[in-house]
Order: C-alpha cells, then structure tokens, then sequence
C-alpha cells in the first residue's frame, strides 16, 4: 500500500440516553435513535497520520451527520461539542461525547490521537458518571 491508506472502524452511539430520557433535554428526543446507534460500525479508510478526529469530521461529512466542534488551544486539540444534534449536557450535567480506541479512553484529545490501521474507534455519549456509564474508569 504505497499511498499510506489504511482501514479502521468507527461507530457513534448514543445509547446510554435510552436509560436517561427522563434527563434528557426534551428537543432533543426527535435525534436519538431507537436502538441509539448514530452510525453503525463501519469500515473506514484513512491516511497515515489521520487524527480520529479528521476521520470523524469526514465521515459525518459523507454520512450527513451533524457535527459541531471547537478548537481548544489548552488542550492543542478539538472538542466535539455535538453529534447529530446531541450536545454536552444534553443529559444531564455529567454527559457529553467521549471517544475510545480498542476499548480505551484515550486521556488526550481526539485531533491528538493517530488512527492506526485495524483501530475500532467508537464515539459514546455519557449520561453520568463522566464515562462510567460508558465503560471509562472514574476518575480520582
């Protein structure tokens, strides 16, 4: 593969705020889906050196995925506010979307984390517990 590109996967669920309607900011109902996937796992091409972030913003570009994002010069990273029309504290005061890399939590920033080929990034939306619902360690 001389052009450098590589496969990993993606998903983004939102599935955790099924447990939580009674939080949730009621607007928002019409956007979570049924079984809560966004996007089901899918198979993504990238380049080398792709942060999971640029494969993010690209597939919610191809897939019409709302995606709202800010750069956050202490963290030299972008934030991802809101996907499809779900934003922190959308849920509760604890929620907001989180990603994790082969069943990490990555403790950096998304633009900071390089895709590596056969990668299974999802993109979760927590509810409470700021990613223990999600499968991430509470934090001390």
């Amino acid at each position: 593969e001389g052009s450098g590109e590589q496969v990993c996967t993606v998903e983004i669920r939102c599935d955790t705020v099924l447990e939580h309607m009674d939080k949730l900011n009621t607007a928002k109902a019409p956007y979570i889906p049924a079984d809560g996937m966004i996007l089901l796992k899918t198979q993504v091409r990238f380049t080398e050196g792709e942060s999971a972030f640029d494969v993010l913003q690209r597939l919610c570009e191809q897939g019409d995925i709302q995606l709202e994002y800010s750069w956050t010069p202490i963290y030299d990273s972008y934030y991802v506010e809101g996907i499809s029309h779900l934003y922190e504290f959308d849920c509760g005061a604890e929620s907001g979307w989180m990603y994790k890399v082969n069943g990490t939590f990555p403790n950096y920033g998304c633009s900071s984390y390089e895709v590596k080929a056969g990668d299974e990034i999802v993109w979760c939306y927590t509810c409470q517990g700021l990613g223990t619902d999600v499968g991430a360690e509470r934090m001390n």
